[in-house]
């Protein structure tokens, strides 16, 4: 592998700035790499790879058939930077890493960073049901990855409720000395206590495994025989416990609303559809023959991509760093089929196939998948045509400039002054931008002082943006009256950005949702819209969102801060002994649960010691 620049000083006149670039592609070889457009500044504009440097690079400076995307990027090229790789997937793994890395503005982007969510039976003695994310290790039995994290946990209770597995954590599990609430709601069979053999425990656990792997009509079968076996030793309690286990495992099989007729397929189903200028792609996944359900997702600067080049960016992007099932089913085949199935089968060190022409009952996940693409952009279209209208109504109605487009709203959450958090959250290019919200823990103001909290929260937001770290907004809501609004005045005059709206969004008297009044910078006049008027519609949102994002990390940060402090106010509970009752009772709800002589079981706590520890937490 080896790197190769063009190293030039940047151009104003553009003909001089072709016929440099033109003389440097003239040096590239006939090899297969990846190229880095670059602009002035050093940014990376966009990140290609090729089979031939030369004739894939040179394409862009000898053609003029481009798209508008690429012509205006060639307008900001000042710099190229290629890497020389051995084969065409070689090149296809460093260009996605790049892209992962770097995030171009013209290359499509599938803005999905978090890793997927995998059920996982741990490879403990006494095995452990649970749910992860992260980095695989062998000790460990994963089943997965699934769509979402609500699905595993939905599987984990279904789980639960059959074989009564463990869910708790290690240091739980290893200082019980009674059974827990699981147990005792019968969703789980205690071995902590030992209320169940270590043989038995493993049967439930093999048996846990064989329906994840699918084999569930083996599993029952099995489970019907065993129930016949106690019933004739006349064993008729450990019998019924069977015969529960089995009438809930067909309670499971009835909700399964897709199934495989081949048992222990793993698969994902890909399909990319491209309609009215939107591209989205639906990733449903099959595990143990059972469908378990399908994520939407629509990439960034894909205005130009078409269905099959957008498949491919997405399995390159998708698996770089994922387990890859044994079948991957997608629609249509992307141009580099036999590239990408080398590349994931090295990955996997398994045979991986991608199967484009499928038949019988994957031809019908298939149209499935394709059916759910083409609704989920119509459903987006419609969402944004919905936010698009609240958005100008609300410009007219504000009197905004015309292009206004980005609002930030602010909020503050405590508890009688504890553990202050204030919220950011965006709205932009036409609609909430999750991964752009920002939290503020508030310090060194006088407890339950709002407006000193909205000062520091404003300022520690708006002095970076006007030192050029960030997008300045066209409107800002603050979530309260006169006063927050006087503030935020203050704090943007301070931080020279007196260009964006500042409006307060102040409860009616009623404090009721539709009597909000908008308090305007400056005047301080009042208007009231119309409880049915889009713009309020989408004030409404906005601020709603930012009191949610608010309360969700106060709450955070204030069970934090009451675990800490709670022992810490105790005299006689140093680090050791406080880390010792945490770990025996599973956490400070369990120490306050704890009688004293629960306590006393802890080393190093005396009867004194353990009366005391009770007081301060029942008090």
């Amino acid at each position: 592998m080896s790197d190769s620049v063009a190293q030039a000083a940047p151009d104003s006149d553009p003909q001089a700035r072709l016929e440099r670039h033109l003389a440097f592609v003239k040096a590239l070889p006939l090899l297969p790499g990846v190229y880095r457009m670059l602009a002035g500044d050093g940014t990376v504009l966009y990140v290609g790879k090729a089979i031939s440097l030369r004739k894939r690079v040179g394409s862009y400076f000898q053609k003029n058939d481009h798209s508008p995307r690429i012509r205006l990027m060639l307008t900001q090229v000042e710099r190229i930077e290629t890497t020389v790789v051995r084969s065409e997937a070689e090149a296809l793994v460093l260009e996605n890493n790049l892209i992962k890395a770097l995030a171009p503005r013209y290359n499509i982007l599938f803005r999905d960073d978090k890793s997927y969510p995998y059920l996982v039976v741990t490879g403990h003695k006494t095995p452990r049901l649970a749910y992860y994310r992260g980095a695989l290790d062998k000790r460990n039995q994963y089943f997965g990855p699934f769509p979402s994290g609500y699905v595993v946990k939905e599987s984990i209770q279904l789980l639960q409720k059959v074989f009564k597995l463990r869910t708790c954590e290690d240091t739980v599990f290893a200082n019980r000395s009674r059974p827990c609430l699981l147990h005792q709601i019968k969703r789980c069979s205690a071995p902590c206590v030992d209320l169940i053999t270590p043989e038995d425990y493993r049967a439930d656990v093999n048996n846990a495994v064989l329906f994840l792997n699918g084999r569930a009509n083996e599993l029952l079968l099995e489970l019907e025989t065993r129930m016949a076996r106690l019933s004739e030793e006349w064993k008729f309690e450990e019998a019924a416990a069977i015969r529960d286990q089995i009438q809930a495992l067909a309670r499971i099989q009835e909700r399964q609303f897709v199934s495989s007729n081949t048992n222990e397929l793993d698969a994902d189903i890909v399909a990319a559809v491209v309609e009215n200028g939107t591209v989205c792609l639906n990733l449903a996944m099959v595990r143990g023959g059972r469908h378990v359900g399908d994520k939407n997702l629509f990439p960034t600067h894909a205005e130009d991509y078409d269905e099959a080049e957008a498949l491919e960016a997405f399995l390159a992007q998708h698996y770089l760093d994922r387990t890859v099932p044994p079948v991957v089913i997608c629609s249509p085949a992307p141009p580099n089929l036999d590239v990408l199935t080398q590349l994931l089968t090295e990955q996997a060190q398994r045979k991986v196939i991608i199967n484009a022409n499928p038949n019988g009952e994957r031809r019908v996940w298939l149209e499935m998948a394709r059916k759910n693409a083409s609704l989920a952009i119509q459903q987006r279209s419609s969402h944004a045509a919905s936010q698009s209208g609240r958005l100008q109504a609300l410009i007219e109605a504000l009197g905004l400039p015309e292009d206004a487009a980005r609002i930030e709203c602010f909020d503050i959450s405590h508890t009688m002054g504890e553990a202050t958090v204030a919220s950011c959250v965006v709205f932009d290019d036409g609609d909430i931008q999750t991964s752009q919200y920002r939290r503020y823990n508030i310090n060194g103001i006088t407890p339950g002082d709002d407006y000193a909290a909205m000062r520091q929260a404003l300022t520690r937001r708006y002095e970076k943006i006007a030192a050029g770290e960030g997008k300045v907004p066209d409107l800002i809501l603050i979530d309260g009256g006169k006063g927050q609004l006087s503030m935020a005045e203050a704090v943007m005059e301070e931080v020279g950005l007196p260009q964006p709206a500042l409006i307060g969004v102040a409860k009616g008297e009623t404090r009721k949702a539709g009597l909000e009044q908008l308090v305007f910078a400056s005047t301080h006049n009042v208007l009231q819209l119309p409880r049915d008027h889009p713009g309020l519609h989408l004030i409404q949102q906005i601020r709603d969102e930012a009191h949610r994002f608010a309360i969700t990390g106060h709450r955070a940060r204030r069970a934090k801060a009451r675990v800490a402090s709670s022992l810490e106010e105790i005299e006689g509970v140093g680090p050791k002994r406080r880390q010792k009752l945490l770990a025996r009772f599973g956490g400070l709800q369990g120490v306050k649960g704890a009688g004293v002589d629960d306590l006393m079981q802890v080393d190093g706590i005396s009867q004194a010691l353990a009366e005391k520890i009770h007081a301060a937490l029942r008090g």
